[in-house]
């Protein structure tokens, strides 16, 4: 599987130069070149700036309709050019392509219907939460259960069932800040990798807020040692 970054930062990037340095777009991640995780207004100059092909997009799903994670405008140019928008809601399964894709109930207090994605593709499993904090219970036992739910029949090939898992760090190491109720800080992914460590293989930190985090070089060297690739817009892993 290969998930491809258009876009790492928080809603607060609103505005900001694009020649500031360490700039982030609007999140958004494009999964084996098919299918778009949130069709947010960024997505067209990401993939100009950074060379990233959106002509193979077939299908569209979305987290959540903030501003920073939907554009109709962008759903519209997409589906223009042959894309499906695919509205997910909690609970709702679908087979896309090489994709089988769950959807579970994000705990993102602002967007109550936002949801985040459990995505199997051969024998690969990717789970995808953004926005969010903390992680529900049902989302816990659905990440323990994912060969059953999205890879029947596969053995994962780092022994756990989720090979990688996208979580939300908008917060940064700001104490205190009224956010950690829907949005992680650094100290609450800490606490969800040391839980999760039986059940996914590798933590990628995304969606970080301009105001409350250090530059992406600072960041990154103090993640690093902790277990975590700290996502950059532009960045591709392949698992």
């Amino acid at each position: 599987m290969t998930v491809q970054f258009l876009g790492t930062g928080a809603a607060d990037w609103k505005g900001v130069p694009e020649s500031f340095p360490g700039y982030r777009y609007f999140s958004s991640a494009l999964i084996d070149g098919t299918l778009l995780i949130d069709p947010g207004p960024d997505v067209f100059i990401s993939a100009a700036r950074y060379g990233v092909d959106l002509s193979g997009i077939r299908f569209i799903i979305n987290t959540h309709s903030h501003k920073d994670h939907y554009s109709a405008a962008t759903v519209e140019k997409l589906t223009a050019a042959g894309a499906v928008f695919i509205p997910l809601k909690e609970g709702e399964f679908a087979s896309l392509g090489n994709h089988r894709i769950l959807a579970l109930k994000g705990n993102h207090g602002t967007c109550p219907d936002c949801v985040h994605f459990l995505i199997g593709s051969g024998d690969k499993v990717l789970y995808y939460a953004l926005d969010g904090a903390w992680l529900l219970y049902e989302e816990v036992e659905a990440i323990k259960n994912a060969r059953a739910l999205v890879a029947p029949g596969t053995v994962p090939t780092a022994g756990k069932p989720v090979d990688m898992i996208v979580l939300d760090a908008t917060i940064g190491d700001v104490p205190g800040d009224y956010r950690i109720f829907e949005h992680n800080n650094l100290n609450m992914v800490r606490e969800i990798r040391q839980t999760l460590l039986p059940h996914v293989d590798r933590f990628v930190i995304s969606h970080m807020a301009l105001t409350l985090h250090k530059p992406h070089d600072e960041l990154s060297k103090m993640m690093e040692p902790k277990g975590f690739t700290t996502a950059y817009d532009g960045l591709t892993l392949d698992f």
